[in-house]
């Protein structure tokens, strides 16, 4: 690691550097530590992410600007619309929470291995299972699960992690899904971390990193909206496309 990078103490609870005073423009603020909840929670409290691939150590992440979306404004175009008013599909949330992140794990035709190592799959399942970590999932009409998404929620902030495909558009399907979710539920917005171009079509927004941190902090004191995501994904109106 570079010397200007910190390593973080071997305590769960140990401190973060300041994001407001990274001096790395890349956003990398910090190296090392465990993926241990509490230390996860922490760090996406202040808007800190791990990203990583093994065998190297765990490197934590506060980009500037920041990527976000807002729930009720993204773009959907007109055949996307259609398709999603043809309702071929059925919206479900936290019931296959691991096999959401192992089909995000996998490898694509693009790349060669993936972020998402054994140890970040044990960690935010054991997330899931804390109540923090939640996977919005999309079967197709013979039950097959053909796409998804999971992050995690801090009050009423969404911190979105990674997302898949099996057919066609089944991801944005999911996004477009969790979208109308956070809007009914009352959340402030959904980091989607680093901007790429099909994110902007979608409709994401660079907020400054003072910003972002204000949004989520302010964000993240506010109560959950919602305790079960299960049942409340059942009550959503999905017919506002």
């Amino acid at each position: 690691m570079p010397e200007q990078v910190p390593r973080l103490g071997e305590a769960p609870d140990s401190p973060f550097p300041d994001p407001a005073h990274n001096p790395r423009e890349d956003g990398l603020l910090a190296w090392g530590g465990d993926l241990h909840p509490a230390r996860l929670l922490h760090a996406y409290s202040l808007g800190i992410f791990p990203w990583y691939e093994a065998p190297g150590p765990i490197l934590w992440w506060s980009p500037e600007p920041r990527a976000v979306m807002l729930p009720e404004a993204m773009h959907l175009s007109r055949r996307f619309r259609r398709t999603l008013r043809q309702g071929r599909f059925d919206v479900r949330a936290d019931t296959v929470f691991d096999t959401v992140v192992a089909a995000c794990a996998a490898p694509r035709h693009d790349q060669d291995g993936t972020w998402i190592t054994a140890a970040m799959r044990r960690a935010y399942g054991r997330l899931h299972e804390l109540g923090h970590a939640h996977s919005i999932e999309i079967f197709n009409e013979e039950g097959e699960l053909v796409g998804g998404l999971y992050g995690v929620a801090l009050g009423r902030i969404f911190f979105a992690e990674s997302k898949f495909h099996r057919q066609r558009d089944a991801s944005k399907i999911a996004l477009a899904a969790l979208m109308r979710a956070l809007a009914e539920w009352d959340f402030l917005l959904c980091d989607c971390q680093l901007w790429n171009p099909h994110l902007e079509r979608l409709g994401v927004r660079m907020l400054s990193g003072e910003l972002f941190r204000a949004a989520i902090a302010r964000g993240i004191a506010e109560p959950a909206a919602v305790d079960d995501w299960r049942s409340a994904i059942e009550r959503v109106d999905f017919s506002r496309w």
